[in-house]
């Protein structure tokens, strides 16, 4: 059956899956950052492997600088790199630099900026732009271009586009303007491409470059590529739209090779450890002996790409791999991953898996967490976790598709973590709730082993030193008789509530209630420090409790009917633990202890006194007020055991006149053992003397006193014992 915390319960957290799954909708950019750096983490564990394929960087570094000078070189030096280059058989020439301004340094703007040159000497000066254009004419060379906020100067395409599908161009980032080339340089190179890694990106990682920019009208494509179409003599990009939905691209064909892409035209960066290998110095390139052959050996067949690596002209970019490389190399890794074919691609699909995934696993794990053991919940909940990690990670590492695990965990977790703290706090308001209902009949420190111990509610007992305390209502038949059911349970729960208060006060736990009867005990399920003592005093604080309901007249009796009742206590060995059937049991006392203090509460009504302890007990209560009330065969026992009738407490054993009525006793009782007569004459003085403390103790005295007259009239009474 559901209960309505269950209910409850279950509605609460299905209201925390519907915030997360919504809130996993609109993923932040905090969620965005998370999965990026998870996405990264999976390559830092699993990088791709440096292949020699024909991709090389002619790396403009430290030693190239030293050797010719600082950046920018006069650009017949670079015309001097290109005939190189193509001279040792590169495929491709890509050169992650930006060609927008004249060449300050080639003779002709030098000396035009010379005061008194004559005009007509300029024409006849060499022009560096001319020499470097001269040099593309007819090589695979491509140059690059930048993004610009001014202008309105959109570079040429040098290559045709063919579309499958719906129409793709709306769905790369948007370019307004670029970085100008010079128009001799823009009119003999063979491919004109983008340089731009991560435009709009606000973080500094380059995890997915964008293989094409567009105007809203014309695609425009990467350095990259580019240089991967101009290697293989293509004219053609061919790109694959989404069915039905315009303005979405799924793959882009480039001569013969087919590369994943995004849904805006972006390649996922599968990154491999940045490794000399992939770099050439650019001085040995151009070194006076000319290459050596193992450049010449590198270069062949290759698509070289012309950057720096040059820490002064902080073209550096982050990887994945958390690696800062020059921004040249990711050009470089772009083509060394086409040509090798390991891609990373993430679905279209993925968001939504991802959404669902959230949104049904989270139901799981409430519905779970709500009807099941908190371990099954805890265990589902692990299970869950590791299959969303493993099957992530075997998405990456054998199919290089990247699904987000973090965010269904998160998501799990949260989920997993409210409903079990709602199921807790509902626990506790229930354990509090129990814990009200049974405070009334168990001690405080049996509800908090039963709350804290593992095997606390088991078959079972232990053997313990008990002082077990009964309480029973004089002559209830006879007041039972004379009223209704309903007026009976009025008049036990009145009187037995207010009793059974003063056995939990002291530490005790309330056993039983039997009809009109209680059966407390001390010193179980814990150790109580003086748990005769404080049995004792409990009793005492029964004896007060119900005088003042006697004269309150709390029963509604009238003031001449009084309620009576008989305590019996004693101290021995008893079994207590959890007794009864597997399904139903209780915690209790047993053994011949128990018998015993049952025995001596039944012999109060002969003794004519409420209170009365075993001898056992009264040796551990040496500071009590107490007064030796015979030894007695109890009832089912075959010796005698001698009693004591409880006075008062430590305050009133220091009164002077309980210090006289004690000393008088002891002297009756020494009296009556010899069977002297003198006995009525110390009767008649402990009697005026128990008149002045008035606790009870005239009728005990009356009782002694009507039972001394048979005592010394008999001469078959033992003389032994003190028989009241």
């Amino acid at each position: 059956m559901v209960t309505r915390a269950q209910q409850v319960g279950v509605i609460v957290g299905l209201a925390i899956v519907a915030v997360l799954t919504i809130l996993r909708a609109s993923d932040p950019q905090l969620l965005q950052l998370a999965r990026d750096l998870t996405f990264d983490q999976y390559q830092r564990l699993v990088p791709r492997k440096f292949e020699n394929v024909p991709v090389r960087v002619i790396d403009i570094d430290e030693a190239s600088l030293r050797e010719f000078g600082q950046w920018p070189w006069p650009r017949n030096r670079v015309a001097a790199l290109v005939d190189r280059l193509s001279d040792m058989g590169a495929s491709a020439i890509a050169f992650d630099v930006l060609f927008a301004e004249p060449d300050r340094l080639s003779p002709r703007n030098v000396v035009r900026d010379v005061s008194g040159i004559d005009p007509s000497l300029l024409s006849q000066l060499p022009d560096n732009d001319e020499i470097f254009a001269k040099s593309l004419t007819g090589k695979p060379v491509v140059l690059g271009f930048g993004l610009s906020n001014e202008g309105n100067y959109l570079p040429p395409v040098l290559a045709g586009f063919a579309f499958t599908g719906e129409s793709p161009v709306g769905a790369p980032p948007a370019i307004k303007a670029a970085t100008p080339l010079r128009p001799q340089l823009q009119a003999n190179a063979t491919g004109i491409g983008h340089i731009s890694l991560n435009p709009g990106a606000s973080s500094a990682v380059v995890r997915a470059v964008p293989l094409f920019l567009s105007d809203g009208k014309q695609l425009y494509p990467s350095l990259a590529l580019e240089a991967l179409r101009v290697a293989q003599g293509s004219s053609t990009y061919v790109l694959a739209g989404a069915p039905d939905t315009p303005n979405t691209m799924t793959r882009a064909k480039i001569g013969d090779f087919v590369v994943p892409v995004t849904a805006s035209g972006e390649l996922w960066l599968y990154v491999s450890p940045d490794t000399s290998e992939r770099y050439i110095s650019a001085s040995k390139v151009l070194a006076p002996e000319g290459p050596s052959a193992d450049v010449r050996s590198a270069i062949e067949g290759s698509i070289v790409f012309v950057g720096t690596s040059a820490a002064g002209l902080q073209d550096v970019r982050t990887t994945a791999l958390g690696e800062n490389v020059p921004g040249v190399s990711i050009h470089a890794q772009i083509v060394e991953q086409i040509l090798s074919g390991h891609f990373l691609s993430r679905p279209d699909w993925a968001n939504g898996m991802e959404i669902l995934s959230i949104a049904v696993l989270g139901s799981l794990l409430v519905i779970l967490t709500t009807f099941v053991t908190p371990a099954v919940a805890l265990a589902c909940g692990l299970l869950i976790t590791l299959l969303a990690l493993a099957a992530s990670w075997a998405a990456f590492l054998y199919a290089g598709l990247l699904f987000d695990p973090l965010a269904p965990i998160v998501a799990g977790s949260i989920t997993h973590f409210a409903a079990t703290a709602f199921r807790f706090l509902v626990t506790d308001r229930e354990r509090r709730d129990v814990r009200r209902a049974f405070g009334h009949y168990l001690s405080p420190s049996l509800l908090y082993r039963v709350e804290h111990t593992r095997d606390a509610l088991r078959l079972g007992g232990d053997d313990r030193e008990l002082t077990v305390m009964f309480v029973d209502v004089r002559n209830f038949t006879q007041i039972s008789e004379a009223m209704t059911p309903a007026a009976v349970v009025n008049f036990l729960n009145t009187l037995l509530d207010a009793l059974s208060h003063h056995v939990i006060a002291n530490e005790g736990t309330l056993d039983k209630f039997i009809g009109d009867s209680i059966m407390a005990f001390w010193n179980a399920p814990v150790d109580v420090v003086d748990h005769a003592g404080k049995a004792v005093h409990a009793a005492l604080g029964m004896r007060e409790t119900l005088t003042r309901l006697n004269d309150s007249d709390a029963f509604g009796f009238g003031p001449e009917r009084k309620v009576g009742i008989g305590i019996g206590i004693h101290t021995g060995l008893a079994c207590v633990g959890n007794m009864g059937a597997q399904t139903r049991f209780n915690y209790s006392a047993v053994g011949d202890a128990v018998n015993i203090a049952a025995r001596i509460e039944s012999t109060c009504k002969d003794i004519n006194f409420d209170i009365l302890v075993s001898d056992t007990t009264a040796r551990l209560l040496p500071a009590s007020a107490l007064l030796e009330a015979g030894a007695l065969t109890l009832k089912g026992k075959s010796t005698r055991t001698t009693l004591f009738a409880v006075v008062g407490d430590a305050g009133m054993a220091k009164s002077a006149a309980f210090v006289e009525l004690q000393a008088l006793h002891r002297q009756l009782v020494d009296v009556l053992r010899t069977r002297s007569t003198s006995s009525r004459k110390l009767l008649g003085a402990a009697k005026r003397k128990a008149a002045i403390l008035a606790t009870g103790l005239p009728g005990f005295y009356e009782r002694i006193s009507r039972r001394s007259d048979h005592f010394l009239s008999d001469p078959a009474v033992r003389t032994d014992h003190v028989e009241t």
